[in-house]
């Protein structure tokens, strides 16, 4: 876990455009549309950060679920395992969820 992918830092960056970095003929950027921290269950362990970051991308690419290489301009390069939650009229929607322990 990079010490950049954090709650805070995606916060930071809500609407602007992570590009993928992937084998198609055209670049395909994905906009964060929100970061949502969920609250850590009184039997979950203490000292973790959870939250997930959703995206959107072009209506006329469908992304399947696996891991993607991205890159923004602040945050720099790193993997992101993305899941669609479904298509709207501005494109298709896509969820990245963070479990992890913090670094105190």
């Amino acid at each position: 876990m990079s010490n950049n992918q954090t709650e805070a830092e995606f916060t930071k960056h809500v609407n602007t455009k992570f590009r993928l970095l992937a084998e198609s003929p055209r670049p395909i950027d994905l906009t964060l549309i929100s970061v949502t921290p969920r609250k850590i269950e009184p039997h979950e362990q203490a000292g973790m950060e959870r939250f997930s970051a959703v995206f959107m991308g072009p209506s006329n690419i469908f992304l399947p679920q696996q891991t993607y290489r991205v890159s923004h301009p602040e945050m720099g390069e790193f993997d992101i395992f993305l899941v669609a939650l479904g298509q709207e009229p501005e494109g298709f929607r896509y969820e990245a969820v963070y479990n992890y322990y913090r670094e105190d």
